[in-house]
């Protein structure tokens, strides 16, 4: 399975190039985010045409998740258990959930496409959200691995979050001012892989970004970040055989302002070459 993340910034704005790129790439499964329309308007015939069953997830120009997948998708779920929602002056259990999460099982595997908020600004209301939206996903996946500790779970999209010092390349992003940096959101993303989850692409991949902003000429200096990821559970990460971040689709005709992160993987394992011959 070729599994793919990417911040498509706009799925209709950017449709012909994105599936241009699953085709190219021969991508099995492409988990999108900020797709940015309501699910009655997501271009499925373009998809389709190509050869990708889709599930999409959305409310307006905002947010929204869609997953699209070679082989069937089966199980699908527009959010986790105890994923908190958000509305500006709504606090409590009961604010309206975003279209953040997307989960579905495609090949044996149970594959997340994860919009992480943003938190706009440190001590901000969306801040908090996202702090509560992280810890909500790390107990369902602490959950979900020890009751299955060899599920094959992906968690996989924008995690807003720059895990380390070098993962941040933007000046204007400063501890301390700043959110994707702040010591909350980095062990917040540490949660997660203390929960049974690791960053499947950076022992392939040690440095390089995955989002520039638009603003101040960031991508011809370089001054990005990295805050897509694809995390997976052993039964993923053992079976990872390569990693690409695809920096060249941050070039071009309207460009999104995140690029595509890729991994293969051999999900039938190597016991078929081990196995006795009979004749």
């Amino acid at each position: 399975m070729r599994l793919a993340t990417w911040n498509v910034n706009s799925i209709r704005a950017r449709v012909d190039r994105i599936v241009d790129f699953a085709v190219r790439e021969h991508i099995d499964v492409l988990a999108m985010q900020e797709i940015k329309c309501k699910t009655e308007q997501f271009p499925f015939d373009r998809f389709e045409e190509a050869g990708f069953h889709v599930e999409a997830y959305g409310f307006s120009q905002w947010n929204g998740v869609a997953i699209a997948s070679r082989e069937p998708i089966t199980d699908v779920r527009t959010a986790f258990p105890g994923m908190p929602g958000f509305e500006k002056g709504h606090n409590g259990p009961d604010a309206p959930q975003e279209a953040r999460a997307m989960g579905a099982t495609i090949g044996g595997v149970e594959v997340w496409s994860l919009y992480v908020p943003n938190g706009r600004s440190l001590g901000d209301p969306h801040y908090f959200y996202k702090l509560d939206w992280l810890s909500a996903l790390e107990q369902y996946t602490r959950e979900s691995l020890t009751a299955n500790p060899d599920l094959p779970l992906a968690l996989v999209g924008d995690f807003n979050i720059a895990p380390t010092d070098a993962d941040n390349g933007d000046p204007t992003v400063v501890q301390g001012f700043a959110t994707h940096v702040s010591p909350p959101e980095r062990e917040a993303f540490a949660a997660l892989e203390a929960a049974g989850l690791q960053d499947v692409v950076r022992p392939l991949i040690p440095t390089g970004y995955t989002y520039w902003d638009y603003k101040q000429l960031r991508f011809p200096r370089n001054e990005g970040m990295r805050i897509d990821f694809i995390l997976g559970s052993h039964a993923i990460a053992d079976a990872v055989t390569g990693a690409t971040i695809h920096r060249d689709e941050r070039k071009g005709e309207a460009p999104s302002d995140h690029v595509p992160v890729v991994v293969d993987l051999d999900l039938e394992g190597e016991d078929d070459d081990d196995r006795p011959m009979i004749f």
